[in-house]
């Protein structure tokens, strides 16, 4: 094709917080490259949806089918991973069997964590988990004022 200029862009990703309430949220052990903990995702490949490969990429990384509730955010910090500039959509998700649960693909490990004890996490995967405990915090119903009696 004549007449398209190449652009330097950053590369497409999803991440998927899979949280099933009362027990945690799902975490992989990186085989590869950063080491360390972090929420399940990959590349968006050519040709598919965002909600499309974080469906595979929850499966392929944890054994889990999962229903994407909604989409948290996205994520565009250009140092967010060591790598090179990459853009994460991320969505929450439920899993449809729990017990489905193992690693597979590039993850050495998948295991439940709880969110009050979580390991040091991989990439902007902190700052995800952190951003995701604050909306479930507001939708919290405040709390009713207390009604005072007359002196």
């Amino acid at each position: 094709m004549t007449g398209l200029t190449q652009h330097r862009n950053p590369l497409p990703t999803v991440d998927v917080l899979i949280h099933v309430p009362g027990r945690g949220i799902v975490l992989v052990e990186r085989k590869n490259p950063p080491p360390g903990w972090a929420l399940p995702g990959g590349f968006v490949d050519y040709g598919e949806s965002c909600e499309a490969a974080a469906l595979r990429e929850a499966k392929e990384e944890t054994g889990l089918e999962v229903v994407l509730t909604s989409l948290l955010g996205v994520y565009s910090d250009p140092g967010r991973d060591p790598r090179h500039h990459t853009l994460s959509v991320v969505y929450t998700a439920q899993p449809l069997d729990i017990l489905a649960l193992k690693a597979g693909d590039d993850a050495a490990r998948a295991e439940l964590h709880p969110l009050h004890a979580l390991p040091p996490l991989a990439f902007d995967h902190g700052r995800i988990v952190g951003d995701y405990l604050r909306h479930l915090e507001s939708l919290r119903p405040a709390t009713a004022p207390r009604a005072v009696s007359p002196g």
